[in-house]
């Protein structure tokens, strides 16, 4: 079995009510926006606490923080999802130096990591006023995070590689397509080779230890993301390599049972302890499908679709209805199939998974009083998916899209 039954439920069988999911994304912008403090942002949900953190300590980051409720927010109602009762982006510098102080506190300098740090609140600020000054803040966290140890989404250089592709689709500035070949370039010369595997891999020093991961926060195919979308500002050697690159890692350590297929946490797997057999956004075949959807090799598509049907197979996850390890982000995968095949069935159980994390967001609302308020964790993120559904969009949200 490609999944563990333990982590996932059976999938309740609940017609697609377009009203019903209006008025979810309404109570959730609603309830979000009432709970707003000043320097205090929002409460921290008891699942986003770490236990060696200071959960008086206002949560701050685009990850689990105030900088992705404040995307989130304003991000639906650009795109007509949402009418907001103020604005929340006269904050940002404030926000910034409060990520800061997080970041003090727990002993890291990470100031570009894209989920963590700095840039995303600079890049909101540069949504505001593409001023000189933000510009070139940004371009100092981008060309400062091209030899972070961690060579991932969450704090290395592919979250910044992801940053500058952003800008440049932005402004089409000629800085910000530089700074995306030159941190392509360097990825590129980190590049490992797994003679077991006959495949290229990324080392990760993360948290203290070495760690191979290939999944979509921290592992390889999340830096396929901005590669394949910003594959035009390569000259033609350099797009056919790394496409070629892609796809053979992401072939080769692909775990296929009968018509389905997901792959492991790690390509080198530690002798410590069993693998995991995680099916979600973050680790495991639906975050394959999401970041690899726009790779332009059709020869991807049979994985492609095996690795949804793996996701579907398994059901919705029990940590509820969340975009990295829930239900809406395993749904994202029907979604980029959907765009990818025209194949309705995928709109289909996309929706069935929106409608069923529904239910799991009220069942939590009921029980702990209190909605989870972050991105890319709880419920505004969640939000965003119900909208994509509504529209048959497949945009993850500060993965595919940034500015509306």
């Amino acid at each position: 079995m490609l999944h563990d039954p333990a982590r996932h439920e059976a999938l309740r069988t609940i017609e697609l009510d377009e009203t019903r999911v209006r008025d979810t994304i309404r109570f959730i912008v609603r309830d979000t926006e009432a709970h707003y403090q000043p320097r205090r942002y929002w409460p921290i949900h008891p699942r986003d606490v770490v236990p060696e953190e200071d959960p008086e300590v206002a949560s701050t980051t685009l990850y689990f923080g105030a900088c992705g409720v404040i995307w989130a927010l304003h991000y639906l109602q650009a795109c007509g999802a949402a009418t907001l009762t103020r604005s929340y982006l006269s904050e940002l510098e404030t926000l910034r130096l409060d990520n800061r102080a997080w970041l003090a506190s727990i002993g890291s300098q990470d100031f570009a990591a894209y989920l963590m740090g700095d840039t995303p609140i600079r890049l909101l600020a540069y949504g505001v006023d593409a001023d000189e000054t933000q510009a070139a803040a940004l371009a100092d966290l981008i060309d400062g995070n091209l030899d972070h140890p961690a060579r991932e989404l969450m704090w290395g250089a592919p979250g910044t590689l992801l940053a500058a592709l952003f800008l440049h689709e932005r402004s089409g500035d000629e800085r910000w397509a530089a700074l995306f070949r030159k941190t392509a370039a360097r990825l590129w010369s980190l590049l490992e080779w797994s003679d077991a595997h006959q495949c290229a891999f990324w080392t990760q020093d993360l948290y203290g230890q070495r760690s191979t991961y290939l999944g979509a926060v921290h592992g390889f195919v999340a830096t396929a993301v901005p590669l394949i979308r910003g594959r035009h500002l390569f000259d033609t050697a350099q797009r056919d390599a790394w496409l070629a690159c892609i796809a053979k890692t992401v072939t080769r350590t692909a775990t296929w049972e009968d018509e389905m297929a997901s792959w492991r946490e790690q390509l080198l797997e530690p002798g410590t302890r069993p693998p995991k057999k995680l099916m979600q956004f973050c680790h495991g075949a639906p975050g394959f499908v999401i970041c690899l959807a726009d790779h332009p090799d059709a020869t991807l598509d049979a994985l492609l679709i095996a690795a949804g049907e793996a996701t579907w197979a398994a059901g919705p996850l029990n940590k509820g209805s969340n975009l990295c390890h829930g239900t809406g982000g395993n749904g994202y995968a029907f979604l980029k199939l959907y765009r990818r095949t025209g194949d309705a069935r995928w709109l289909v159980r996309a929706r069935a998974f929106a409608m069923h994390g529904i239910e799991q967001m009220e069942a939590e609302y009921a029980a702990t009083g209190h909605l989870r308020h972050s991105l890319w964790t709880g419920d505004p993120g969640f939000a965003i998916y119900l909208w994509d559904c509504l529209r048959g969009e497949a945009a993850f949200p500060t993965l595919d899209a940034f500015y509306a």
